[in-house]
């Protein structure tokens, strides 16, 4: 008897058929390997089965993840072992996200042949996906290279199971293929568009999910140039080298290049040396970098020889531009020329940021290369199919089926029209292209949020329940996710900006016990006003304001802060007028930027104070903490006592770890009384690594579920939404 093999996970559009063929074609094994609607279902006979299955997964393709491999007993007669066409259209196998360009396809670029200094060389190993796919199942009539007939010598690669580029649905070459060109019009687009930007120019250049906003990294007039194009003062670039450059500029471990060198090709958050134009991250110490990831960008790179910015191709709060004419309509205020090329995106991906910190790899925004990747769901956790719709910011929208949950791209804040438009298109796009139907909405707690109005409407419309989740229970639930966990009662930490609490106040530096169903509030920072609400996260001396007089130093806070509106917010406050009693670590730690004079009095993009709070602790990660609970009562006398003669860096430091320790304290003598040894680390606050990592050892020996794929921020939060939904479903 043969096998009648079933392998389900990210195996189509990743070679997956012809690793099967090849590897029947070495293990004597007769059969045939076709997709489906379920993923790669294979037919197999011959003498070493057990080790053609174990192979399956240990020597899958680059690009492919195996979720499972079974098999069952069947009758097999093949003479030999053959690829078949495609099975039945569906949509129960996982979509592979866009992958950088690999080795192969780099160096053919730049070698003698019919692809040199092809701008769309691609092969099964790399090359566009997701942001090319409008149906499923992936074959090239259900992209956007559809207008693209292959030439005959490309339909020779793509039919020979031995090459590289069998079934590779975006293979092409100058003769079949997409084409570049540069407006103003250029004999050479790449030369002129390196020339121009060597000159200082801002070039509009469209890549794999949309256009970036590009110019030349080591020339700061250029970037204050874009800088006061795009209205953006101070939020930091991303920048783009090859790997040698990144080396001249940036503090890189061997962890750091490996993440660099992912397919995923994310921005990665490096120590900067001091060496490019300051202008590109005010006052921070890090900047983002990504490695080239389409040969578009190896032969740019080439032809300038200098690292470039590569910003999102937008306007300010909008999404990010992704059409030939849209980009014309947009960005012509911003650029200079305009890089183009005439193959459609079907759906606008922003590039993805992550970190590394010692306790192991962070995703800040999830989008292009990593979704739509899936996560395993808890063990237990009903497989029942649920939509949640995220938070207001950073949002993003979560499916689950089959047992894994599907975390979308950052779509954006839904405060911008345009951006609530994207939110619901996308998830249109979700639905449709994944065939998800749920049986339940989940959304944020807060009822005005547009994403939580969003999924009302979507509940009342199927007929479904819907389960609002407490926004911080989320974040929590998502970190607890990610880990695996099951069972009993795990405690929480959940450090952000805002978040509705269950009793009408705003949270946001919490203590959660209890599981995915249900937690109660341990335990809180301290609260204070937000006097001027919503005004009070964008004008953080408003935040260090009220902690000020809470610790009866209205006298220092008149000093630090001359010029502002005292004493109209000190009455909204007393007075309960717009002044919404909040315990946010974000505000906390805005305040204490505002006093460390670090702060801009109105902030240009979110996180601006606590970022800078960060970059200054850094300089002294040893620095012992501040001794103060939860209450807070002790910490501000103890940097006002500070402020006159010691280094703001200090100051910011000892802030800093002195917050982790008051946090552990709390967090441990909950956990103990519990009888868990679990934790949770979620929320905004821990993007933060030197507040992450000092946290961490001060809970070392207790078992830490933190973020990693699922982002801390709110982009985070739609995944831990749908497992609070799973868990009161199961409990129903």
């Amino acid at each position: 008897m043969g096998r009648r093999i079933r392998v389900r996970g990210q195996v189509q559009g990743v070679g997956f058929r012809p690793f099967v063929w090849q590897l029947a074609e070495r293990l004597g094994i007769t059969g045939s390997v076709r997709n489906d609607a379920e993923g790669v279902l294979i037919l197999a006979e011959g003498p070493g089965l057990d080790a053609f299955e174990a192979a399956l997964r240990a020597e899958a393709p680059p690009l492919a993840r195996v979720d499972a491999v079974e098999s069952s007993e069947a009758e097999v007669r093949a003479r030999d072992f053959t690829i078949e066409a495609s099975g039945p259209k569906g949509a129960e196998t996982a979509v592979t996200p866009d992958a950088a360009t690999c080795g192969a396809c780099a160096a053919e670029v730049r070698e003698p042949g019919r692809r040199r200094g092809y701008a769309f060389t691609n092969c099964t190993h790399c090359g566009p996906r997701f942001t090319i796919l409008t149906g499923l199942p992936y074959d090239r009539a259900q992209t956007t290279m559809a207008p693209f007939p292959l030439c005959a010598a490309c339909r020779a690669e793509y039919e020979d199971p031995a090459d590289r580029r069998f079934h590779a649905q975006p293979v092409a070459c100058p003769e079949c293929g997409p084409r570049l060109w540069l407006e103003p019009a250029a004999e050479d687009p790449i030369t002129e568009a390196a020339r121009r930007l060597l000159a200082g120019e801002i070039l509009a250049i469209k890549g794999l999910g949309g256009f970036h906003l590009a110019c030349d990294a080591t020339n700061a007039q250029a970037i204050a140039t874009l800088r006061a194009r795009k209205h953006r003062p101070t939020k930091p670039l991303a920048l783009m080298a090859p790997l040698a450059l990144i080396h001249a500029h940036a503090t890189l471990t061997p962890d750091a290049e490996a993440l660099l060198a992912d397919p995923a090709a994310p921005i990665v958050l490096l120590p900067h040396r001091g060496t490019l134009p300051g202008a590109l991250a005010p006052g921070q110490a890090t900047l983002g970098w990504m490695l080239p990831y389409t040969p578009l960008h190896h032969l740019l790179l080439d032809a300038t020889g200098r690292p470039l910015v590569m910003t999102s191709g937008n306007l300010t709060g909008e999404p990010q531009v992704i059409g030939n004419a849209e980009a014309r309509e947009k960005l012509a205020a911003f650029a200079d020329a305009f890089l183009m090329h005439d193959r459609d995106i079907a759906r606008r991906l922003d590039d993805g940021v992550e970190r590394l910190t010692t306790q192991g790899r962070m995703v800040l925004r999830r989008a292009r290369g990593r979704t739509p990747g899936t996560l395993a769901l808890p063990r237990g956790l009903p497989d029942t199919p649920v939509t949640a719709y995220g938070g207001q910011l950073k949002a993003a929208i979560c499916l689950t089926k089959n047992g894994r949950a599907l975390l979308s791209h950052h779509l954006g804040d839904l405060d911008d029209a345009l951006t609530l438009g994207e939110f619901l298109k996308a998830d249109a796009d979700y639905a449709a292209l994944f065939a998800h139907r749920p049986k339940a909405i989940a959304v944020d707690l807060h009822p005005d949020f547009r994403a939580s109005r969003h999924g009302a409407e979507r509940a009342e419309t199927l007929g479904v329940p819907l389960i609002r989740v407490q926004h911080h229970h989320a974040h929590m639930a998502a970190a607890l996710g990610e880990a695996g966990w099951r069972g009993g009662s795990a405690v929480g930490v959940i450090l952000d900006g805002l978040g509705l609490g269950e009793d009408g106040t705003l949270w946001g530096g919490e203590i959660l016990l209890g599981d995915y169903a249900r937690v109660r509030r341990a335990a809180h920072l301290a609260p204070a006003p937000l006097p001027g609400g919503d005004l009070a996260q964008r004008e953080p001396w408003r935040n260090a304001l009220m902690r000020l007089d809470q610790a009866g130093l209205s006298d220092l806070a008149d000093r630090l802060f001359p010029d502002q509106p005292r004493a109209m917010l000190r009455r909204a406050a007393a007075g309960g007028l717009n002044a919404p009693l909040s315990s946010s670590a974000g505000r906390l730690f805005d305040a204490v930027a505002a006093m460390l004079g670090i702060a801009p009095a109105r902030l240009s993009y979110e996180g601006e104070a606590a970022m800078a709070l960060e970059a200054l602790a850094a300089q002294y990660p040893d620095a012992p903490g501040y001794a103060f609970g939860l209450d807070l009562a002790s910490l501000f006398p103890q940097i006002a006592r500070d402020l006159p003669d010691t280094p703001p860096a200090l100051i910011a430091a000892r802030f800093q770890n002195g917050l982790a320790l008051a946090i552990a304290d709390a967090t441990r003598r909950i956990a103990d009384e519990a009888g868990t040894r679990t934790i949770a680390l979620s929320g905004g606050c821990f993007q933060n690594a030197g507040l992450l990592e000092a946290t961490c050892a001060a809970l070392d020996g207790y078992s830490l579920c933190l973020p990693r794929e699922a982002p801390a921020n709110d982009g985070g939060l739609a995944f831990g939404q749908a497992l609070v939904a799973l868990a009161r479903l199961e409990s129903a």
